[in-house]
């Protein structure tokens, strides 16, 4: 799976334009646009490649990561796919599917050209907070970044659910490169090690 990452946004969220670059199908996750001039360059990025779009996918339901969903679908004309628990978020953007959502759970598999992202529901930032997991990589969203996690502090996070969410996620291969809602790629071996939300239990407070 080829992956391109757009940093977008106020909070500079990382949208990602994920293609199998055999067949040209291609998902746009986390599309939390703030400005024009950020869609117009996914969009030129799209046109570039010859990409098709399949889905518009949601990691979780933040505005930050949400904002573009109305551009991209009124202009690729495919699904929403997003957790049941957090398409609330939806509705207080003012965003109204074109099409209806599909909604993702714990097993959801999405088919991309001859590649396959598996869903693995990890709430503790979101109620509906989810990761996308491939043969060699996986988009965590807001559940976890490189060396640190995603807040728990907002309506609908919960340090027990993150806690139980983490200990999901160390379960998966050290060699999955690891896109993250904010800053930069890591490796999950990495995180094992070094990320004390990972290491150490005592870090919640």
């Amino acid at each position: 799976m080829l992956v391109e990452t757009f940093p977008v946004g106020m909070l500079y969220t990382n949208c990602y334009v994920a293609s199998c670059s055999k067949t040209k199908e291609a998902l746009i996750i986390d599309p939390g646009l703030e400005y024009t001039q950020e869609a117009m360059s996914i969009n030129n990025y799209v046109a570039k490649e010859g990409l098709k779009i399949k889905f518009i996918i949601n990691t979780h339901g933040h505005d930050d990561h949400i904002k573009g969903d109305k551009v991209f679908q009124e202009k690729y004309k495919v699904p929403l796919c997003i957790h049941r628990l957090d398409e609330h978020y939806l509705d207080e953007v003012g965003f109204k599917p074109l099409l209806p959502n599909v909604f993702l759970e714990e097993g959801s598999q999405i088919l991309c050209g001859d590649e396959t992202l598996k869903v693995l529901h990890t709430p503790g930032h979101t109620q509906g907070s989810i990761c996308l997991i491939g043969e060699k990589l996986v988009f965590t969203g807001d559940t976890l970044f490189a060396g640190s996690i995603g807040r728990t502090d907002f309506e609908g996070g919960s340090i027990p659910d993150m806690r139980a969410s983490l200990q999901k996620i160390k379960q998966l291969p050290d060699y999955l490169l690891v896109y993250t809602g904010h800053g930069g790629t890591t490796l999950m071996g990495q995180e094992k090690r070094a990320n004390p939300f990972l290491t150490n239990s005592d870090m919640f407070f």
